[in-house]
């Protein structure tokens, strides 16, 4: 007897609305839901994502589970994050009913996923998630900082945020979350999701970026925070020149012309012509390191 699920273990429309019926769920713009309602979609979701069966998979946000299903029929296990408390309690008995023999490889963390820091079972390697879009950066960040063993990420998110999150320096859309992921991963875009395989069905569009983990992290004697710093700093007024949008961070305008000139940037630069390694050059050269940094 094989052991893998069978073909209707995952979730279609009649399914999604029954069991939201059921739970008497009514999908929140609070915490930005819509759940998929297509196997195929989530089918697709799991191979660009490139779930392989020793993969311990994350997934923030499962919902009703039609993504979580799809994760269980690839991986070795896969561990759910979800913060809504009738979602949350219903999730492991959908798992149960339908993909019994995967059931053990399951487990659900009923908590905000802002808040978790640390996941029960081996390190995940992997986060798989359709992230509610209200919170997708704060929540794709927060994880790759938390767990550093997650080597590759597939998040679904609004198309205008996948845009964000895999723009180019020079881009109109470069910004703070371009900078910040790319601290962590090679980001590029990795498809487009049609509206039509949500209920209910948003009025934005949804793209999938992919995230793969830096093997090395960047070469800098500045930290995470510091250099984070730099960029938040450079575009909270991205309109402004360098030297003036740094001049509260380094202390004045001469000092941060002064850090700037020394890592090799221009300070006629702005913040969205430069890449995380030289915001990562600039916040080494702050007069204010914090002591114990060189």
């Amino acid at each position: 007897m094989s052991s893998s699920p069978a073909p209707d273990a995952l979730l279609g429309p009649a399914d999604v609305r029954e069991l939201a019926a059921a739970l008497g769920v009514r999908p929140t713009k609070q915490r930005g839901q819509n759940f998929v309602i297509d196997a195929n979609t989530v089918r697709r979701i799991v191979r660009i994502a490139d779930v392989r069966p020793d993969d311990v998979v994350v997934e923030v946000g499962p919902g009703l589970g039609s993504l979580t299903l799809a994760l269980l029929e690839a991986a070795d296990r896969v561990t759910a994050v979800e913060i809504d408390d009738v979602l949350a309690a219903a999730l492991p008995a959908t798992v149960a009913a339908r993909m019994p023999e995967r059931a053990g490889r399951f487990a659900l963390v009923h908590s905000d996923a802002m808040q978790v820091t640390e996941l029960p079972g081996p390190a995940p390697t992997a986060l798989v998630a359709n992230l509610p879009y209200n919170v997708a950066v704060p929540v794709l960040l927060h994880m790759l900082e938390t767990f550093p063993s997650i080597e590759r990420t597939l998040v679904m998110v609004q198309a205008e945020v996948a845009d964000r999150l895999a723009a180019a320096p020079g881009s109109k859309v470069y910004g703070v979350p371009s900078v910040k992921a790319n601290w962590y991963a090679e980001v590029k875009r990795a498809g487009a999701i049609g509206r039509n395989v949500f209920w209910p069905a948003p009025n934005v569009d949804s793209g999938l970026v992919s995230l793969v983990r830096r093997t090395e992290p960047l070469k800098t004697t500045a930290s995470r925070r510091e250099v984070f710093a730099v960029v938040d700093a450079a575009f909270a007024q991205r309109r402004k020149t360098l030297r003036a949008a740094l001049a509260g961070w380094a202390g004045s305008p001469a000092a941060a012309e002064a850090a700037l000139v020394a890592a090799g940037v221009s300070p006629q630069a702005r913040g969205e012509a430069l890449t995380v390694e030289e915001f990562a050059r600039i916040a080494e050269h702050a007069e204010n390191k914090e002591p114990g940094q060189q």
